[in-house]
């Protein structure tokens, strides 16, 4: 994304962020802003706090001051905007996160996230997983009687992250007695999802947090408060350059084997363009 002549993803973010503010109200933003050869994050846990409805102040005239660095411009800002400013430098390729369940340590739990960590595995493959996993949580009738919830499905730009937004808040005991992981958790519901999709799909599926060549890992640890997710719509850098989007995928597109390819031809461009109907899936 280009303004007169300087890379400015704000330009972007500000045009997404009119589509979030449901899906994003009360959680604070964090970035993380890449640079040649190391990135760093600006959070609300150690930054005044950022939220959706803050970027709504960026307009035409902001955006022309970027060619010049805030200290030039910083008395033409408004405050908000000054804030939005450090939170997006300009020329620089960021990606958009926000903190799950809030900042800061074992405050109520609102919505589960599990990351569908792939690795060395095909996106396919991921598909296949997210879709098994989705099945897998519809049917076991343990966990729906304990939860209400309603299920939202994203693209990250390279794999799958699923998301339970529930009716009822939980606390960090009930996450950790039945959606986390470990040796002493082999009864919690995501380590028997992991076996059942393993069983099912014949790809070897584990939970976990470290990353593995061997498995495909669901990773539920960036639920609790103090963690970061992904925000829809945020570009996914690698390498220093854009190489897909995040979006939201429906139910049935992850039934489509064709899927995979639409969304690897992604460009922020064409999410732009498609903007309204994407975020009827949030």
């Amino acid at each position: 994304m280009h303004l007169y002549g300087t890379l400015d993803v704000l330009i972007y973010y500000s045009k997404i962020s009119k589509e979030l503010g449901k899906f994003l109200r009360s959680k604070k933003i964090a970035t993380k802003i890449h640079l040649p050869r190391f990135f760093f994050l600006k959070r609300g846990s150690k930054e005044p706090p950022l939220y959706i409805q803050d970027m709504w102040c960026v307009d035409e005239r902001m955006l022309k001051l970027r060619g010049k660095h805030l200290k030039e411009v910083k008395q033409e800002l408004s405050e908000k905007q000054r804030l939005v400013w450090d939170y997006f430098p300009p020329r620089k390729l960021i990606d958009f996160f926000y903190a799950t369940n809030d900042e800061g340590r074992g405050k109520a739990i609102e919505r589960v996230f599990i990351d569908i960590d792939r690795k060395k595995h095909s996106a396919d493959e991921a598909r296949k997983v997210a879709f098994a996993l989705i099945d897998e949580i519809k049917k076991d009738k343990e966990f729906n009687r304990k939860l209400k919830y309603r299920i939202v499905v994203l693209w990250t730009g390279n794999s799958f992250h699923v998301y339970l937004l529930l009716k009822k808040k939980i606390n960090l005991e009930f996450y950790n007695k039945h959606l986390s992981y470990g040796e002493k958790r082999q009864d919690s519901f995501i380590m028997k999802w992991a076996f059942e999709i393993s069983q099912k799909t014949k790809i070897p599926v584990s939970a976990g947090h470290e990353k593995s060549k061997k498995f495909i890992i669901l990773d539920s640890s960036n639920t609790p408060s103090g963690k970061l997710a992904r925000a829809p719509f945020s570009l996914h850098i690698s390498n220093n350059k854009i190489d897909g989007v995040c979006i939201p995928v429906s139910l049935n597109e992850l039934k489509d084997k064709a899927l995979i390819a639409r969304l690897d031809a992604l460009t922020p461009e064409k999410v732009l363009k498609n903007l309204n109907a994407y975020s009827k899936l949030l």
